[in-house]
This record gives C-alpha cells, structure tokens and sequence, in this order.
C-alpha cells in the first residue's frame, strides 16, 4: 500500500509541474475548443495558446542543471 501512495504522490507533483509549464497553453487551448464547440471563432484562444508555448519553450531552455549548481556555489561563499 506504501508503494502506491508514493507513485501517486510522485505522478501528482510530476503533474503539477508540467502544469505549472504548460498550464497557460492548456487554458488557452481548452477555451479555444469551448468556443469552437459553441459555434464563436476561437482565433484569438489559439493564438494566445500558440504565444503561451512559445513561451514556455523559451523557459525550458533557459533553466538548466547549470543554474541550480551556480546558486548552490554562490550561496556558499
């Protein structure tokens, strides 16, 4: 039973940063399809999806390993 509570416990915070990476796309892509489904033009959803990937692209290129050590050694000084 122990096993189980930690792969939940390790899929939920796996979940919980994808989301805090992705989320933005995701609520823009969600209203994107709610809008289409109601018969509206979801342009401005998709397009606003499309930016908030590019953006979360950019920040998983930015943050790295590297990053996390160079704080550790600054910390230290």
């Amino acid at each position: 039973m122990t096993e189980y509570i930690i792969i939940v416990a390790l899929v939920a915070v796996a979940a919980i940063g994808v989301y805090q990476y992705f989320g933005q796309v995701m609520r823009s892509q969600t209203a994107a399809v709610a809008k289409e489904l109601a018969g509206e033009d979801g342009t401005a959803q998709t397009k606003a999806a499309k930016s908030a990937a590019q953006g979360a692209s950019a920040q998983t290129k930015a943050k790295t390993l590297k990053g996390f050590t160079g704080n550790a050694s600054a910390a230290k000084r």
